[in-house]
């Protein structure tokens, strides 16, 4: 099937590159010069473990291809999807669809016949309909159905989550937009992969129900946490405890410094925004989104008082500034919120990211990027481990430890026992919910 992807960011490009591995002929467009060349080149333009030698894979055999010409690549393709950009709109929390639909005018205008129009971009509910608006304005003639194709993939992991998915959610309301659609996820429904059929408007409904109850779990568990610290609780024990209930189950209970990333944000506060225009208040979603915000300030609390109440001119060591492992994305992460404030206060940071530091730089002004944690560390008062990258879960703690000029550690992932890390040598530890 010939597919034409329109935006080349995390959900286009993974996407693109698994379509074409399924055996479709697949055109990704961008209108970034600078960013198809460089695809054009071999080069992937972010961080996503596979997803390089995958497309260089499906460039090898003519499956993929990439251009910046959207008309020729709609022209004659039987599924167009939309991958482009919804951030929150400045000022107000909704989704910006600003790109959405300026993307489904220009297909409207270059489709010559009948295709399948997939939005996978996540949207608010009734967008599908106001994108069949907006072809059909552009073209009244052409013949189209549109369908809603939410994704559901995890940064770091979005290979293995396209390519064995929990579910394939599909809004369609023809049994012709079904059949193309089912043609395009043929390979996974062989393989026993639920695809889940469904309207419109519960596709899109779908996508911001997962991600706000997601991001619920994170954020009661960091509330948990907090309870913890005062009562004297253990919160890895309580959430090894009440993950093993199946019906909470053990995904996303671990604590730590509180969400962030390119969906929860965005998505959650899209959400709260829906619900009042609906007058259906999400009254759980808003404080979700206001805890979250508390559990980041809570961190820069807990940092200070380890620098005995005082951050000005202590030496503080940043682990990790991505918001979260195997990926370079900084988009909400919580190092921008508590990173800031430590520099605002006073504070020398040292900041070491295996992926952070290409869009780290523009962000975190004020810090002194270092190459690996033990350099980070060298005469540094406080070490702070903020995500929980493979090469910092075995630090050797003693040669960190000897390295400082205080040696101090606030572990915000909970990635080390408190034994361990004084054994090592370390005066002080905190971690989150201990």
């Amino acid at each position: 099937m010939r597919i034409a992807m329109i935006g080349t960011g995390y959900v286009g490009l993974v996407s693109g590159v698994c379509f074409s591995d399924f055996g479709h002929d697949v055109t990704c467009v961008d209108k970034d010069q600078t960013k198809i060349d460089r695809l054009l080149a071999g080069e992937v333009p972010i961080y996503e473990p596979g997803l390089e030698a995958l497309l260089a894979k499906n460039v090898a055999a003519g499956r993929l291809t990439f251009t910046t010409d959207l008309a020729e690549a709609v022209a004659g393709a039987e599924a167009v999807f939309i991958a482009v950009g919804t951030p929150t709109r400045r000022g107000d929390g909704h989704a910006d669809l600003s790109y959405v639909m300026a993307a489904a005018e220009e297909i409207g205008r270059a489709m010559n016949g009948y295709a399948v129009i997939v939005t996978k971009s996540t949207v608010p509910v009734g967008t599908n309909r106001k994108v069949a608006e907006a072809v059909r304005a552009a073209n009244p003639e052409v013949a189209f159905d549109v369908a809603s194709n939410p994704e559901f993939l995890r940064e770091g992991a979005a290979i293995d989550d396209f390519m064995r998915p929990d579910r394939v959610v599909v809004g369609v309301e023809t049994k012709r937009a079904k059949k193309v659609m089912a043609v395009l996820y043929r390979p996974l429904f062989l393989r026993d992969f639920p695809v889940v059929y469904t309207g419109l408007e519960s596709a899109e409904m779908i996508k911001y129900a997962a991600n706000a109850f997601l991001a619920t779990k994170i954020t009661f568990i960091n509330e948990i946490a907090a309870l913890c610290e005062r009562v004297g609780a253990d919160i890895k024990a309580v959430s090894r405890g009440i993950g093993m209930d199946g019906r909470i189950g053990d995904k996303f209970l671990h604590a730590g410094p509180g969400y962030g990333g390119s969906c929860f944000p965005k998505d959650t506060k899209a959400l709260a925004r829906i619900g009042q225009d609906h007058a259906v208040p999400m009254q759980i979603v808003e404080t979700v989104i206001k805890v979250n915000e508390e559990v980041k300030r809570r961190m820069i609390d807990k940092i200070t008082d380890l620098c005995d109440g005082a951050l000005r001119d202590k030496t503080i060591a940043v682990l990790g500034v991505t918001f979260k492992p195997n990926t370079d994305d900084m988009r909400d992460a919580p190092s921008l919120t508590i990173i800031p404030a430590l520099v605002g206060a006073g504070a020398r940071v040292k900041v070491s990211d295996p992926q952070g530091r290409h869009e780290g730089e523009a962000l975190l002004a004020g810090v002194k990027w270092v190459d690996n944690p033990y350099q980070a560390a060298t005469g540094a008062d406080l070490l702070v481990l903020l995500t929980e990258w493979n090469e910092f879960r075995a630090l050797d703690l003693r040669k960190v430890a000897k390295k400082m000029a205080q040696p101090r550690i606030a572990d915000l992932r909970n990635i080390y026992d408190r034994d361990e890390v004084f054994g090592a040598g370390f005066s002080h530890y905190a971690g989150v919910g201990r």
